[in-house]
């Protein structure tokens, strides 16, 4: 079994807001699947739903904390083992990266968190970081590529809380049906080769 883990908000508030960049491309992959409609569990405190990719069977998960919490719903599913079996070799976690110019995806692997506070949430969890994350750019670039992103801890809260532009949102829509397609990748012919196929 996989977990996929769409980090964001929860609230009308929060709808295409920058942060919510996990949360949207975790809901973009379940409409690609025709997955089952999430639904509320009030045991992990998150929306839910099931879906075949290929053969293996993977529960999405939107979680309903804030995003500082999110490992709470994360740790419900993802019981932390040691040696061979370990569960989260199939965690995959959906996020909005401040240091990856708007239009671009990374898949990673044991990295660090660089300041992402439901990553840290998450990495608390399940007291590791050997997980996957599909990294969804955020930030503007110069026409060289160059992020540009906000300086100063308000100014980086007051960018990432805000929502996308109309023009900023069509170009997150095609970059989260490439991640849509990366994360299947992933399930269905493994970590290196998505790697090489959308890095």
């Amino acid at each position: 079994m996989f977990y996929i883990i769409g980090l964001g908000n929860p609230g009308e508030e929060y709808v295409n807001s920058r942060h919510n960049t996990g949360r949207m491309t975790v809901m973009k992959l379940a409409k690609d699947l025709d997955a089952e409609e999430f639904e509320l569990s009030k045991k992990a405190n998150a929306l839910v739903s099931e879906v075949k990719i290929k053969k293996e069977r993977a529960t999405l998960v939107l979680p309903e904390t804030f995003m500082n919490k999110s490992g709470s719903a994360v740790s419900y599913f993802v019981k932390v083992k040691s040696g061979k079996n370990r569960a989260q070799e199939n965690l995959i976690v959906a996020h909005d990266d401040i240091d990856l110019p708007l239009g671009t995806l990374k898949v990673s692997y044991n990295k660090g968190t660089g300041g992402h506070r439901g990553l840290d949430s998450v990495v608390k969890a399940v007291k590791t970081k050997e997980f996957v994350r599909i990294r969804i750019g955020i930030s503007p670039a110069t026409a060289k590529g160059k992020v540009k992103k906000p300086q100063g801890e308000e100014a980086v809260v007051d960018f990432i809380l805000h929502k996308f532009k109309p023009a900023e949102l069509e170009i997150l829509k095609k970059i989260m049906k490439k991640a849509s397609e990366a994360i299947q990748t992933i399930i269905s012919e493994g970590r290196d080769r998505a790697m090489n196929m959308f890095n």
